[in-house]
């Protein structure tokens, strides 16, 4: 899927009150570079989306922001409006078997709530892009998680971290149950996070600690879709271009918000010491 580029172009232009020609003076090309891509006579080159993109985020128009928000407003009710970051692009169409299977909930397609969300996993990454995508949960079964310590147990199981424990009728149970359905809503559990579940795991923390720390670090739900009639309910809406400024701004978020999270925990891990069970006295 290529970017709107054309229509971006008319976007922008509208926004700041520009001509082709003021525009294409701001970024160094001809006008005609302008008109020829505006009018979709031409493919727009790495450089010229660069240099586009990125002085639309320097001038402070946030235009995926707003196309998140005219894309909510276009669907209503009628659909659920999911958000995708990937390193490069999606190549063909989406498959549920491409997915690793040490992620959060094994094989899967995963998608998040929010651009913020997405572009969040991607900005570390040159060719970066958001996709978004709406979703029909008709007929669909869908197993919810929370931040409990199933939640944290199937994690460990998928991520590898429960091997002593993984035969387990208590694990077994919980990985069936994580299967048994066409699609998935989680608590998003990223590499910091898993760090803290590891601790868990590893009986240095109990399950209520745990639970605690984790709260602290919320990053959001996420949607993971597990069977191929989830999948054929996805339907890709636009591609996103990130541009070099923009995935740097969004870093400093994440990096500022781990510092606090980081905080939090120290405190949770305080506050509920010797409370809740540690693993080995749940897996009896």
């Amino acid at each position: 899927m290529n970017y709107n580029f054309s229509k971006d172009l008319k976007s922008v232009r509208e926004i700041l009150g520009m001509s082709q020609s003021e525009l294409a003076d701001q970024i160094g090309v001809e006008q005609v570079t302008i008109s020829r891509n505006e009018s979709g006579k031409t493919e727009p080159s790495p450089k010229l989306l660069e240099s586009v993109y990125s002085y639309i985020f320097d001038k402070k128009v946030r235009i995926n922001k707003l196309k998140e928000m005219l894309w909510k407003d276009d669907l209503g009710n009628k659909a659920k409006l999911l958000f995708h970051g990937a390193k490069t692009e999606i190549d063909g169409e989406i498959d549920v078997h491409h997915g690793r299977k040490n992620n959060d909930f094994g094989q899967g397609f995963y998608t998040g709530e929010s651009y913020e969300q997405a572009i969040s996993f991607v900005s570390g990454f040159d060719n970066s892009s958001v996709y978004f995508l709406s979703f029909d949960d008709k007929d669909l079964k869908c197993k919810r998680y929370e931040v409990n310590q199933d939640w944290m147990m199937t994690i460990a199981y998928y991520r590898g971290s429960l091997d002593e424990y993984k035969y387990h009728p208590e694990i077994q149970t919980l990985v069936k149950e994580s299967r048994d359905c066409d699609y998935i809503i989680a608590p998003i559990a990223d590499n910091r996070m898993f760090q803290i579940i590891n601790s868990f795991i590893a009986g240095e923390l109990t399950d209520e600690q745990c639970k605690h720390c984790l709260a602290a670090t919320n990053l959001g739900m996420q949607y993971i879709f597990i069977s191929e009639k989830a999948v054929s309910q996805i339907k890709l809406m636009e591609r996103c271009y990130i541009s070099h400024n923009e995935r740097e701004y969004y870093k400093n978020i994440r990096l500022e918000e781990s510092k606090l999270g980081d905080d939090k925990v120290k405190l949770a891990k305080r506050q509920y010491r010797g409370q809740g069970q540690y693993i080995d006295e749940i897996l009896v």
